[in-house]
């Protein structure tokens, strides 16, 4: 199976609004707590990445999507701050990967490319937020990721129950 990860222009992004709409729903009838609860369909999954438009366009939000044999199986986003003072760093946000891709290093490869590209960009700090004990922080705790906090009933998870959420960061080099 061959995967390619690609970076989406403003004008790219709006074409691939549907899918990845189709992708975060996917996320969240899979239990995945990327911010939503049940009910979560595909028509609110689209209305919220149409929302992150302006960011895409502005630059402040860089959104790469992975498909695997053509069909779009992961995406993950960075987010760079508008602060000056901030430019060092920026958030992972949103690595998605569908159900039935899973298991096939998409995660890794798509956070491999946000890393070097916010290096590339000059952000030597990334930080993120994921539930603790997922599969998700697993990713993180094997690849080099430092967890720095567990903050008891953070967010809810897809069911409406209060979960733990664990934050990491990781320092990027060029060696990364």
């Amino acid at each position: 199976m061959h995967h390619t990860i690609a970076r989406l222009s403003a004008e790219d992004f709006e074409h691939h609004v549907k899918d990845l709409a189709e992708l975060l729903a996917d996320a969240v009838d899979d239990g995945a707590s990327v911010g939503f609860v049940a009910p979560f369909g595909h028509e609110a999954a689209e209305a919220w990445w149409r929302a992150q438009a302006p960011a895409v366009a502005a630059g402040s939000l860089i959104v790469w999507t992975c498909h695997l044999d053509g069909a779009l199986a992961g995406t993950i986003s960075l987010s760079l701050p508008a602060k000056p003072a901030a430019r060092h760093r920026a958030e992972v946000v949103k690595l998605m990967v569908h159900r039935d891709a899973r298991g096939r290093g998409l995660s890794r490869a798509l956070l491999a490319t946000a890393e070097r590209a916010a290096l590339e960009l000059g952000a030597e700090l990334l930080l993120l937020d994921t539930e603790t004990g997922s599969t998700a922080e697993r990713v993180y705790l094997t690849g080099g990721w430092t967890r720095f906090g567990v903050v008891p009933e953070y967010a809810a998870s897809p069911d409406g129950v209060l979960r733990d959420c664990s934050f990491f960061y990781k320092r990027l080099t060029a060696a990364a």
